[in-house]
C-alpha cells in the first residue's frame, strides 16, 4: 500500500553529485530515484522533496520542518548537520541538541522517520579534526534514532563506498553511481522491492603512494581550499535556490515528465 514519502535535508537529499538537467535544479539523487520507483511498485505513492543544498541544521528545521510535517506524510526521510560538520567552527554537542529536537518534531508526527550517518570516509591526516566531528555526529543519530524509534541507515557501514568511484570530485557529493546504490539501500530498508540495476564496479588499480600523495595534494589545492574559501566570504548556491518538488506529486507519473510540465507552465503567457 503506498503513502507519501517527505524528504527533508540538504545537498545530500537534493541530489548534488548526480547531475541531470531533466530534474530540477539540475540533479537527480537518492532520494528521487527512491520515489521513482515506489510509483512503479504502487501508483498511488506521493512524494515531496524539500532538501536545499548548503543549508546547515538550523535552516532546514526552521524552513522545511513544518512545510514537510503539513504535507502530513507516512513517510519522512531526515538528513541535516552535514554543513555544520564542514563548518570552520562548531559546536558539536550544541548541533546534536538541536538535531534531537528536530527529530523529536517529527517522530511525533506520526510518520515513519528515516535518518543517516554520515559517511567515515578515509581521508588525510590534515582532515582528521574533520573526522572527529563525523564521529560525534554518527554516534549521536544512531543512540537518538533508537531514543526517538527511528529507522537507522548507517550509511558508514556501507563500506562499498570507500570506492571513490562512488563519489564526486569533491569527496563530498555522491557521484551518480553512489545515489543509485544509496536508493537500492534505501528501497531495501524500507522493504519496498525494486528494479534498480546495481552492477558490479570492476576492480580498482591500486595506488602507489606517490600517486596517492599527489592526488591528496590536488584534492587539497583544488576543492579543500576553495571550499573554505567559499564559505568565509558566505557564498552558497543553495541561496538562489528552491525545493525540487515542494508539493506532493505523483512519481508513476514519472518525473522527468512532471518537471516539464512545470517548468512548461511556469514559463506560459500568463
Amino acid at each position: 500500500m503506498g503513502g507519501r514519502f517527505v524528504a527533508v535535508g540538504d545537498s545530500f537529499t537534493e541530489g548534488v553529485g548526480d547531475n541531470n538537467v531533466m530534474y530540477p535544479n539540475g540533479v537527480r539523487g537518492w532520494a528521487d530515484r527512491v520515489a521513482r520507483q515506489m510509483g512503479r511498485h504502487d501508483p498511488t505513492w506521493e512524494y515531496a522533496n524539500l532538501a536545499i543544498r548548503s543549508k546547515v541544521l538550523d535552516e532546514v528545521v526552521a524552513e522545511q520542518l513544518d512545510a514537510a510535517i503539513a504535507l502530513r506524510p507516512t513517510l519522512i526521510t531526515f538528513y541535516a548537520g552535514g554543513n555544520d560538520i564542514l563548518s570552520l567552527r562548531v559546536d558539536m554537542q550544541s548541533v546534536m541538541e538541536r538535531y534531537e529536537a528536530a527529530l523529536g518534531r517529527l517522530s511525533s508526527s506520526g510518520a515513519r522517520v528515516v535518518v543517516f550517518t554520515t559517511f567515515d570516509m578515509k581521508v588525510s591526516s590534515m582532515l582528521e579534526p574533520l573526522r572527529r566531528r563525523i564521529r560525534i555526529f554518527n554516534n549521536g543519530v544512531r543512540e537518538l534514532s533508537r531514543t526517538y524509534d527511528a529507522q537507522l541507515l548507517d550509511h558508514t557501514l556501507l563500506r562499498e563506498y570507500d570506492d571513490r568511484r562512488l563519489w564526486s570530485a569533491d569527496r563530498i557529493h555522491m557521484s551518480k553511481v553512489g545515489h543509485k546504490r544509496l536508493a537500492g539501500h534505501v528501497l531495501d530498508a524500507l522493504g519496498i522491492p525494486h528494479t534498480l540495476k546495481l552492477p558490479e564496479l570492476p576492480a580498482w588499480e591500486p595506488r602507489t603512494w606517490r600517486q596517492a600523495v599527489a592526488e591528496e595534494r590536488v584534492f587539497v589545492r583544488t576543492e579543500v581550499i576553495p571550499l573554505v574559501r567559499r564559505r568565509m566570504r558566505g557564498v552558497r548556491e543553495g541561496d538562489a535556490l528552491a525545493p525540487k518538488w515542494p508539493e506532493a506529486i505523483r512519481p508513476a507519473a514519472g518525473l522527468k515528465k512532471i518537471a516539464r510540465h512545470r517548468a512548461a507552465e511556469l514559463h506560459s503567457p500568463a
